[in-house]
């Protein structure tokens, strides 16, 4: 097993559709206890039992740093390190430019950028205390790409920081063996675009992915397990296109 004794946290995991949980379900696969970190009403230890008990679901909200700072606390009072962050919390809301309203952009700023900031203070001192670490940071197709398909110029522009704050942590840790990597999907099929892509639109999009597919969530879980574990060991800094050739660059 991969990672085997390591101890996972992830944000925005308890969604059973979605990339988080995904993720979660595959790094416990290859040994690793997870900590699935969600609001309250989206019951993250609903979402870690179905992982088994040895995994736990903690309620935290990322856009609070001392929610953040007590959901660290708990995991390793429970679990004992932690190893692992993914951040990958993040809402996105379907605006053009001249729509965005400063309560729109505060929130999916607040949420996928800020929220990284602060769930990554959180864990870094333990990091920094066992000398080893990996923080994955979801990104966005959309922040390479100028827009995504549902999101507007705001989350664009929110995943956009997201490259450039984990770029900036992984020259900052890397003497502390704390690794910061970024994944970059495409289209996913997750619950926050299901039903949302006239089929006409549709076919024009799978027309422009040399791969001729939307993605699965499996597919962006799979490249978390790589990033978590020592088959990945010499990079940092680095992002990791998920999007089946939608772009190339």
């Amino acid at each position: 097993m991969l990672l085997k004794d390591k101890v996972a946290v992830i944000t925005g995991g308890a969604g059973l559709n979605g990339l988080g949980f995904a993720s979660a379900r595959m790094l416990a696969a290859q040994g690793a206890r997870v900590a699935i970190l969600d609001l309250a009403g989206a019951n993250p230890a609903a979402a870690a039992a179905e992982l088994g008990p040895q995994h736990i679901g903690v309620v935290a909200d990322v856009t609070d740093k001392a929610s953040c700072e007590a959901a660290a606390r708990e995991v390793l009072q429970r679990l004992g390190r932690i190893d692992i962050l993914l951040n990958n919390a993040g809402v996105t809301q379907p605006r053009k430019t001249l729509d965005i309203t400063g309560e729109d952009y505060d929130r999916v700023m607040d949420v996928s950028l800020r929220g990284t900031l602060y769930m990554s203070q959180a864990v870094v001192p333990a990091m920094q205390a066992q000398k080893s670490g990996s923080i994955i940071c979801i990104s966005s197709v959309s922040a390479q790409r100028g827009g995504g398909i549902l999101g507007g110029p705001h989350y664009s522009a929110a995943k956009a920081g997201v490259l450039g704050l984990a770029r900036a942590m992984a020259r900052e840790y890397g003497a502390d063996n704390i690794r910061v990597n970024s994944l970059t999907p495409g289209l996913i099929a997750t619950d926050i675009n299901k039903g949302k892509i006239p089929e006409e639109k549709r076919a024009a999009i799978l027309d422009g992915i040399p791969l001729g597919r939307i993605g699965d969530p499996d597919d962006v879980a799979g490249c978390v397990v790589f990033l978590a574990s020592d088959l990945s060991k010499y990079l940092t800094g680095v992002t990791l296109d998920v999007n089946g050739g939608m772009l190339i660059h």
